[in-house]
């Protein structure tokens, strides 16, 4: 009896391996169910997209102001950071001695006139009285040389007058363009010395230049945008200021650079923007933003799509619900998109979300995802 109830289990245990094995094998044939996916449809259509580059505001005149004449600060006639036009009187020197040398240098002026006009009356004289032979040669000759040494006289005593006039004239200052002038570096009663204090700077405000780095690969394109040659002409140049904000004139591009800096690659550029309310300084960093069109039909996708592997890009293009890793060649980024410039084909659709799950010839289910709109954005450097 208890061989038989041993052979009785035995048998039981072999039909409940044997079963299992069924159902394991019934669901290796069967595989895993399907990954839940969403996909993009891959379109070719043109793009607009604008270029950030960093850049400063740049004043298009900028001078110091420093004496031409020494001497103490007896007058300032503008207020700090002031809008001041051209010939506008700005700072005073004491003109007390510049004006006692000019008043004594038109003195000396009139002496040697003086002179000059007696040494005049006796050549004369004496020219005379030498044609009837009333006087000695020596005499007029000595006559003569007095005139031509009188005539030097009043020409060196002359330049002496202009010099100490121009002195004087220097002794006021006054804004050489109209601009904006800063914050006084000297007080009523500073001593200032000539040519070696600064007084002030003084700037252009209207318009202003933003002056920017661009790679060297830019050069053919910026030159067409200054030439207005291009299929690019059409674009505007914007400014971004420190807080983000845009600022609300539009410029152009008025100066590319003569040589490419050989350290960094890079070329510079300068475009002018209108300053009317003043709020462009000179010293401000900013982006500069170019708006430009891409010359061609560009295939775009959601950059979310994108994988990156040792330096390569990849998405998963769904076929015959399965996908497969592409490898890719990517161009602008606009936005949360991306321009593809090989690798996919208009129609083609590739995984968007829940690319994590997946791996190559991985069954997929495919849901209906939103419209990814793929016409402009933005690119920064």
């Amino acid at each position: 009896m208890k061989q038989i109830a041993l052979f009785t289990l035995l048998a039981f245990v072999l039909t409940v391996v044997w079963i299992g094995c069924s159902v394991n094998k019934a669901a290796e044939q069967k595989g895993p169910p399907p990954i839940q996916v969403s996909a993009f449809t891959v379109e070719q259509g043109m793009a607009a997209y604008f270029d950030d580059y960093p850049a400063t505001v740049t004043a298009l005149s900028q001078v110091e102001i420093r004496p031409q004449v020494s001497g103490y600060i007896t007058g300032i006639y503008f207020e700090d950071g002031q809008h001041v036009t051209k010939g506008m009187k700005l700072y005073a020197i004491d003109q007390q001695q510049y004006q006692a040398a000019y008043d004594q240098a038109i003195a000396n002026l009139n002496v040697a006139k003086a002179n000059l006009a007696r040494a005049q009356q006796d050549a004369d004289r004496y020219s005379d009285l030498a044609k009837s032979d009333a006087v000695a040669r020596q005499t007029l000759e000595h006559a003569l040389a007095d005139l031509q040494s009188a005539k030097m006289q009043v020409e060196a005593v002359d330049a002496n007058v202009k010099r100490v006039q121009t002195d004087l004239r220097y002794s006021i200052i006054e804004a050489p363009f109209d601009g904006t002038i800063g914050i006084s570096l000297v007080k009523l009663g500073s001593a200032v010395s000539t040519g070696q204090t600064l007084l002030n700077t003084i700037s252009t405000d209207n318009p202003m230049a933003v002056d920017c780095a661009v790679d060297e690969k830019q050069i053919a394109r910026f030159a067409r945008l200054l030439n207005g040659k291009s299929e690019e002409k059409d674009s505007t140049f914007s400014i971004v200021l420190p807080d983000q904000s845009m600022y609300a004139q539009h410029g152009h591009l008025i100066v590319l650079d003569r040589a490419v800096d050989p350290q960094t690659g890079t070329i510079r550029i300068r475009a002018v923007f209108p300053n009317p309310a003043n709020i462009l300084k000179a010293g401000l960093t900013c982006n500069l933003r170019v708006r430009a069109n891409s010359v061609a039909a560009s295939i775009l996708i959601p950059y979310r799509a994108v994988t990156e592997q040792m330096g390569e890009y990849f998405v998963f293009a769904i076929s015959n619900n399965k996908v497969s890793q592409r490898r890719i060649s990517l161009g602008m980024t606009i936005k949360d998109m991306v321009v593809v410039k090989d690798g996919l084909q208009p129609g083609e659709q590739i995984v968007i979300d829940g690319i994590q799950r997946l791996r190559d010839n991985a069954l997929v289910a495919v849901a209906p995802s939103a419209p990814t709109q793929t016409s402009t954005g933005t690119q920064g450097i």
